[in-house]
C-alpha cells in the first residue's frame, strides 16, 4: 500500500502491518495488560502476627467482668493488627509477543484509516524553543499529538516537555497506550520504516 507524507511523498508500506482489520477484543486485552503492568502491588497493612505486642493474655479467662481477651492485639483493639490486611501482591497480565504485536498492527492501521497517522518527512529544530514547536505542528493543522521519531533530538525534546497535548518518543518507546491517547499520531518517514520492519 501507498501512504503520502504532509508534502505529498510517497511511501510504500507492507499491507501486514497499516492495513489489518481492527480487533477491538486484543487490543482492549492488551491495553488491560499495559496499565496492569503499571501498577507497584506494594500496598501493605499489618494484621495480627506483624504487629509488635500482644504476648501476653490481658486478663485472666474468667471472674473480672469483661469480655475474655486473648491479645491486645486483636483487630478490634486500638493498635491491633488489620482485619483482612492487605499484601503486596503482582498485577502484572502476560501478553504473548504475537498478541502484542498483532494489537499493534491493529491499531496503526486504524489510525491510518481514520486519518489520524500523520506523515513528515522530518520533524526537527534548530532550537529548543516551545514557541517554535507549536508553530510547527500548528503548520500541519494538529494541535493534539504523539510525535514518533527515529532518533534522539534534544531540541524537539525540549520543546514539547511542557505541552500537555503533545508527546515525543522514539521507535523503541512507543506503546498501545500512548497511540490511543492522542488524537493524532505524527511519524517521521524514517520512523514508519523502523515500526513497519517491526510489525512485519
Amino acid at each position: 500500500m501507498i501512504i503520502k507524507s504532509n508534502t505529498a511523498k510517497e511511501i510504500e508500506v507492507t499491507d501486514k502491518a497499516f492495513a489489518v482489520d481492527y480487533n477491538e477484543s486484543l487490543v482492549h486485552q492488551v491495553i488491560v495488560s499495559e496499565f496492569s503492568n503499571r501498577r507497584a502491588g506494594t500496598k501493605a497493612q499489618k494484621n495480627r502476627s506483624a504487629v509488635s505486642g500482644g504476648g501476653k493474655k490481658p486478663w485472666k479467662q474468667k471472674g473480672t467482668g469483661r469480655a475474655r481477651a486473648g491479645t491486645t492485639r486483636s483487630n478490634i483493639w486500638v493498635g491491633g493488627g488489620r482485619a483482612f490486611a492487605a499484601q503486596p501482591r503482582d498485577h502484572s497480565k502476560k501478553i504473548n509477543k504475537k498478541m502484542y504485536l498483532a494489537a499493534m498492527r491493529s491499531i496503526f492501521s486504524e489510525l491510518y484509516r481514520q486519518e489520524r497517522l500523520v506523515i513528515v518527512d522530518e520533524f526537527q529544530l534548530d532550537t529548543p524553543k516551545t514557541k517554535n514547536f507549536v508553530e510547527k505542528v500548528k503548520s500541519i493543522g494538529i494541535s493534539n499529538a504523539l510525535v514518533i521519531v527515529e532518533s534522539f533530538d534534544e531540541n524537539l525534546w525540549l520543546s514539547a516537555r511542557n505541552l500537555h497535548s503533545f508527546e515525543v518518543c522514539l521507535t523503541s518507546q512507543i506503546n498501545p497506550i500512548s497511540l490511543i491517547e492522542f488524537e493524532n499520531v505524527i511519524v517521521t518517514s524514517s520512523a514508519l520504516k523502523i515500526i513497519e520492519e517491526r510489525l512485519s
